[in-house]
């Protein structure tokens, strides 16, 4: 598999360290849709801030894609549903860190979640 990164450098806005506007795969032998995952812990209860909501979702992504035998590198697109636009610098700040740096394509969109509690989902493509 071959993941290029498509950032035009004319005719479009430039894109911001964090984030490219497209990625190329070529030759995935595997793709991976995955729900928007929550913040919470094994027996269903959400982390009462948001620095405990982003831990868990982070967790729990890991142990998605080690079922698919994945990793992080593997993720290609995300989409993070925030319900207050106050999470988007926490939020970008641990999927940095998650991510080791490497940029993808991302979309953050504030919604209103199903529970009050729920602070924030990420849902992920990962390719292999």
């Amino acid at each position: 598999m071959e993941m290029i990164e498509r950032n035009p450098a004319t005719g479009i806005y430039p894109a911001s360290p964090d984030y490219i506007h497209a990625l190329e795969v070529r030759h995935p032998t595997q793709l991976l849709f995955v729900s928007g995952t929550m913040g919470l812990d094994q027996e269903g209860m959400a982390a009462v801030d948001l620095d405990g909501q982003l831990e868990l979702i982070w967790s729990n992504l890991r142990t998605i894609l080690a079922s698919a035998d994945m990793t992080v590198d593997n993720i290609v697109r995300l989409t993070s549903y925030l319900r207050d636009g106050a999470f988007v610098e926490a939020n970008q700040n641990a999927r940095l860190q998650a991510l080791g740096g490497r940029a993808l394509p991302t979309t953050a969109i504030i919604v209103e979640t199903l529970s009050d509690d729920w602070l924030i989902e990420i849902e992920i493509i990962a390719a292999g």
